[in-house]
C-alpha cells in the first residue's frame, strides 16, 4: 500500500483530501494534523511515501517543516490558496501544486504521477530535472521530449503555440501549424512548462503566454494566430492577473 500523510489546518478541506484519497484502492491514510511542530514529529516517524500538505498552516508554513527536516520526502503534493508559492514549492522538489478549492481530477492526476515516479521512469526524472533548474533560473528549457507508441519527437519549446489535454494524451499545436499527439496526459506537461512562462487557462489548455494577442470578456485568449482559447470561471482571477503583470 501507498502510505499517505495529510497536513491541512482546515478541517473541510481536510476531510475532502481525505474522502478522496481513500477511494484509492492501493492507498493508505496513515496520519494528519494541522501544524508545523506535530507535522515535523508526523514525517519524521511515519515516512510516507505522499505528504499531501497545505503551505499556509495554522502555526507557521509548509516550508517551516520542510526546513526543519533532516531529509525531505520526495514525493510532496503542495496544496493552497495561493499561486506565489509555485516557484519555491519546486525548488522543495514538489511532485505537484494544486489550488483551493481541490478539483477531483487534478488530485488523481497527482497521484497517477507519483505511481509513474514509483515505476522509475528515468526519462521523466531527467525532463523535470532539467525543468526545475530551467525554473530556478526563471527560464525555460530549450526542447521538450513528446512520447507516442512508437516513437520520441523532440520539439522546441518555442514552437509551442499550445497544449490541449484529451484525457489521457495531449495535442501540441505549433507555430507551423502542425500538431504532435503524445501519449501523456497534460497536467504532465504542466510541471514541464510552468507559470510564467506557460499558462493553464482551462482544464484543457495550456497556452504559451507569448503568442497571447489578446483577452475578450475575460472568458477567451486570442492568439496572434487567431485561435481561440477558453478561459475557465475558476481560473479567470489568475489568468487576468498574470497577463496585467506582464505588462
Amino acid at each position: 500500500m501507498i502510505k499517505v500523510v495529510i497536513i491541512e489546518d482546515e478541517p473541510a478541506v481536510r476531510k475532502e483530501i481525505s474522502y478522496l484519497v481513500q477511494q484509492e484502492t492501493d492507498m493508505e491514510l496513515i496520519g494528519w494534523t494541522d501544524n508545523v511542530c506535530d507535522a515535523t514529529t508526523l514525517l519524521e516517524q511515519k515516512m510516507p511515501d505522499i505528504v499531501l500538505m497545505d503551505i499556509q498552516l495554522r502555526d507557521g508554513t509548509a516550508f517551516d517543516v520542510l526546513n526543519q527536516l533532516k531529509t525531505i520526502p520526495q514525493n510532496i503534493i503542495f496544496i493552497t490558496a495561493y499561486n506565489h508559492f509555485a516557484i519555491k514549492a519546486i525548488k522543495y522538489g514538489a511532485l505537484d501544486y494544486l489550488l483551493k478549492p481541490i478539483d477531483q481530477t487534478e488530485l488523481q492526476e497527482a497521484l497517477d504521477r507519483y505511481r509513474r515516479r514509483r515505476e522509475d521512469n528515468p526519462q521523466w526524472m531527467q525532463q523535470l530535472s532539467l525543468a526545475q533548474q530551467s525554473i530556478a533560473e526563471n527560464q525555460l528549457p530549450e526542447s521538450i521530449a513528446l512520447n507516442s507508441v512508437n516513437n520520441i519527437r523532440i520539439i522546441p519549446v518555442q514552437d509551442i503555440l499550445y497544449c490541449k489535454g484529451d484525457g489521457p494524451y495531449t495535442h501540441f499545436h505549433l507555430q507551423s501549424g502542425k500538431v504532435e499527439l503524445t501519449s501523456k496526459p497534460l497536467k504532465y506537461f504542466e510541471e514541464l512548462l510552468p507559470n510564467p512562462h506557460f499558462l493553464r487557462t482551462h482544464q484543457s489548455y495550456l497556452v504559451n503566454r507569448k503568442y497571447i494577442s489578446s483577452i475578450q470578456r475575460s472568458e477567451i485568449l486570442v492568439l496572434e494566430n487567431k485561435e481561440e482559447i477558453p478561459i475557465s470561471l475558476r481560473r479567470k482571477n489568475f489568468i487576468i492577473e498574470q497577463l496585467s503583470l506582464a505588462k
